[in-house]
């Protein structure tokens, strides 16, 4: 594939659009240094030097559709508690247009995260992870209905934590089947949630989701192609993105057309949110009329981008024209 063509599909992302519904969350970062090990029990104490709070799940996808200059609305759910209110403000940071459906009964999903140095040292999760009641579902459905065929492609970005539910999928996806002008629908999918992705237009595991959905373990191409077919056979999905971190990506265009896109991860960090990084490119790339593997492609240069940095980290359209200038033209290959 061209730099030269590669290039351009960067700068095609501009204002295109891209609906992100699923399972918001709070990111917390706790970072300091470890200089001693606690006396009460043997764990160490980290001197926590400074906090900070990012969007996560759902609103991480948000955020790197933004960042690569696309227009993203997050649907999504928070409680009524100040960690609902936070991520209010990070939201009106990031310049996404928001629907946030406020549960008193449901809490604001947060995960703590307490690093010393570069190293995670622990996570903390606070979570009510159950569906959607009744009252919450039909605001839902309520506010898609007149906006849905405004954006040409929708991502349901599924962290298991209720919001992608069987209530749910039986009312959207007749919804968008019903559209004059049908959004395309991509998935990040959650193991426990497979079979509610029947009919869906592009699944992005990677290669644990994948094995875990076929029933296999996925170790190399032989086990990948084979996870892929099999997931066709379950879900008669009409296109899979099998990410594989350090060996790069298989692109299904169907259960019988494979290709293979390597990695081009300079160095690896922190591969925290790169699968959001990927849905999120691929998505803003599709809205923009760029061929999936095109957009696979593009998507593989910035979960390069991020996986060099610590934490849910994002990339730009600067930064994937440096990337493409610098690391020498992908060579897709058929498996």
């Amino acid at each position: 594939m061209k730099r030269k063509l590669i290039r351009e599909a960067v700068r095609a992302l501009a204002g295109r659009k891209v609906m992100i519904i699923g399972d918001l969350m709070l990111d917390h970062y706790m970072i300091g240094g470890v200089e001693r090990i606690s006396p009460e029990a043997p764990v160490p104490v980290v001197r926590v030097e400074r906090e900070t709070s990012l969007l996560g799940g759902a609103g991480n996808v948000a955020r790197n559709i933004t960042a690569l200059g696309g227009e993203a609305l997050l649907v999504s759910t928070v409680g009524t508690d100040e960690d609902g209110a936070r991520v209010d403000r990070l939201c009106n940071k990031a310049q996404l247009r928001t629907k946030l459906i406020r549960d008193p009964a449901r809490p604001t999903t947060k995960k703590t995260r307490i690093i010393a140095g570069t190293q995670q040292v622990v996570r903390v999760d606070q979570e009510l992870a159950v569906p959607l009641q009744d009252a919450e579902l039909e605001e839902l459905f309520n506010y898609l209905q007149p906006i849905l065929e405004e954006y040409p492609v929708i991502i349901l970005s599924d962290y298991g934590k209720g919001f992608i539910c069987e209530e749910f999928m039986c009312r959207f996806m007749p919804m968008v089947a019903g559209c004059a002008r049908r959004p395309v629908v991509l998935v990040d999918p959650k193991t426990v949630n497979y079979d509610l992705y029947q009919g869906v237009d592009l699944l992005t595991p990677n290669t644990k989701e994948a094995g875990e959905g076929a029933g296999l373990p996925v170790k190399g191409q032989d086990t990948v192609l084979r996870a892929g077919r099999a997931l066709f056979d379950r879900l008669g999905c009409r296109n899979l993105l099998i990410t594989m971190g350090g060996d790069g990506m298989a692109l299904f265009e169907g259960a019988d057309t494979v290709t293979h896109i390597p990695t081009v991860a300079r160095k690896v960090f922190d591969v925290t949110g790169a699968g959001d990084t990927v849905i999120a490119t691929v998505a803003l790339a599709l809205s923009a009329g760029i061929d999936l593997l095109t957009a696979c492609t593009l998507a593989n240069y910035a979960a390069g981008i991020v996986v060099g940095q610590v934490g849910a980290a994002t990339a730009t359209p600067a930064d994937m024209l440096e990337a493409i200038d610098e690391l020498p033209e992908p060579e897709a290959s058929r498996w």
